[in-house]
């Protein structure tokens, strides 16, 4: 997991292939004007959604507590003030059910060991090793993910 503002991204090009051409396009874009959905940004090898939605509770975002096997995600928060819990995958014991490789997700019944924020241009990347809930929060969170295929 990387934790860092938008202002560093560049800093990350270098980790994975695809990684440029994704902060690339998030650099290139009004990310307030953004319109909730999902679309191609280099075909199947990188995809972005964009939600706009209230928070939830932690109880509700660690039911579904998830990671992905064939894609690393860049999470933006593009405004409002987003928690996140995390745990190392191979920490989690409590596998929910099997992976679903239609929507590349695996969930756990664990909880995380910490949480941590998001606010307006910071993101983080989660790699298959990074069991995450998202979308904690009171109020209204927009936010962009970056889906880069491994």
């Amino acid at each position: 997991m990387i934790l860092d503002s938008l202002a560093s991204a560049h800093k990350y090009a270098g980790l994975n292939p695809l990684f440029e051409k994704a902060f690339a396009y998030i650099q290139s874009v009004d990310l307030k004007a953004l319109e909730v959905g999902k679309f191609d940004i280099d075909g199947a090898n990188i995809r972005g959604i964009v939600s706009e939605k209230k928070g939830t509770t932690v109880e509700e975002s660690i039911s579904e507590f998830e990671c992905h096997n064939a894609h690393i995600d860049i999470q933006v928060c593009i405004r409002g003030k987003e928690t996140i819990g995390w745990k190392p995958r191979g920490d989690c014991k409590e596998q929910k059910q099997e992976y679903n490789p239609e929507k590349d997700v695996l969930f756990y019944n664990d909880a995380p060991d910490m949480y941590f924020g998001l606010t307006d241009n910071q993101f983080a990347i989660f790699y298959p090793e990074d069991v995450h809930a998202p979308m904690i929060g009171d109020g209204i969170i927009k936010k962009l993910v970056i889906k880069i295929k491994i």
